[in-house]
């Protein structure tokens, strides 16, 4: 495989020039693109935030601040080796992102899309070559959470899907490759169905938002940050395992299964779980807590990483 060194960013939103302050960390050409004027001075005010925590993971060692060169011309892309497609998760927006992309770069160039929703058949559907384009979802932030979703569409093809896998792993980024099609791939079908049982609890008035989030923080997220869920029921079986967890206590999740919700977001609903919001917040802003968070992030990764998690 060629080895990748220019690398083009479509789209300088968070995702985006979170994306690029990995790839110019890791030592890649970074191109944006993006019409928005103002997005040049996001990029370069953000990489400058990220670098340091960049460093503090490993995925650096440069003092030195590298920036992305930056465009709203398609034109740019036009020599380079990967692109990630970050548009609007709009499949109209994507399948007209795609036709501007290929315009101008090489046939063998792999588009991976950063749609968290969208499946790979529906963006290739209609493009020149297919069979290159595939689903790399990150988890925001992607420059501080590893993981990266790999789905193929029905078109693409395993030499696309290995080229995008060597390239994540080379960004140091934990690959899971998803088996089947599915809206809203893997990771997000777990948040999803944990999320809406959060927005069930607090529309039934079970607790507050601000009690939910304390018993997932405090709580389950704890034991998440190590283990996944069937490893940590594995450890909940005792010296049984799995296999006795399922046995003894298999009925109760399904007795909870049955009483799980599926509530609606409507206009009143909103309401009240931004009401909810705003008090958990109090006094802190939203750019303190994403510092605060991201900062964290750094911690828990370094933390994950001495325990072997």
């Amino acid at each position: 495989m060629k080895e990748l060194q220019k690398i083009g960013v479509i789209g300088g939103g968070l995702i985006g020039m979170s994306w690029a302050s990995l790839f110019l960390a890791r030592g890649m050409t970074v191109v944006v693109i993006d019409p928005r004027q103002e997005a040049e001075a996001e990029l370069r005010n953000f990489v400058l935030e990220a670098w340091p925590k960049l460093q503090a993971l490993g995925l650096t060692t440069s003092d030195t601040v590298r920036h992305a060169d930056f465009s709203a011309d398609f034109e740019r892309l036009s020599q380079v080796d990967f692109v990630q497609e970050n548009g609007p998760d709009r499949i109209e927006i994507k399948r007209q992102l795609i036709e501007q992309i290929e315009q101008v770069i090489a046939p063998q160039v792999v588009i991976a899309s950063s749609t968290s929703s969208l499946l790979a058949s529906d963006i290739q559907a209609e493009a020149r070559y297919p069979e290159r384009i595939l689903v790399g979802h990150p988890m925001n932030p992607p420059h501080l959470v590893p993981m990266v979703e790999l789905v193929a569409g029905e078109l693409t093809s395993l030499a696309s899907l290995q080229t995008a896998e060597t390239f994540y792993r080379q960004m140091q980024r934990v690959t899971i490759r998803v088996q089947q099609e599915v809206v809203g791939h893997l990771a997000n079908r777990l948040t999803s169905a944990l999320y809406r049982e959060a927005v069930h609890i607090a529309a039934e008035g079970i607790a507050s938002v601000e009690d939910i989030d304390k018993a997932i923080t405090y709580g389950p997220g704890m034991r998440w940050a190590l283990l996944g869920p069937h490893l940590t029921y594995h450890l909940g079986g005792g010296v049984g395992g799995y296999q006795a967890y399922l046995d003894h206590l298999g009925p109760t999740q399904e007795t909870r299964w049955k009483e799980l919700g599926s509530p609606r977001l409507t206009a009143e609903l909103k309401t009240m779980l931004v009401a909810g919001m705003k008090k958990e917040l109090e006094s802190q802003d939203q750019q303190t807590l994403a510092q605060r968070r991201d900062d964290a992030l750094v911690e828990l990764y370094k933390l994950k990483q001495k325990y072997g998690f």
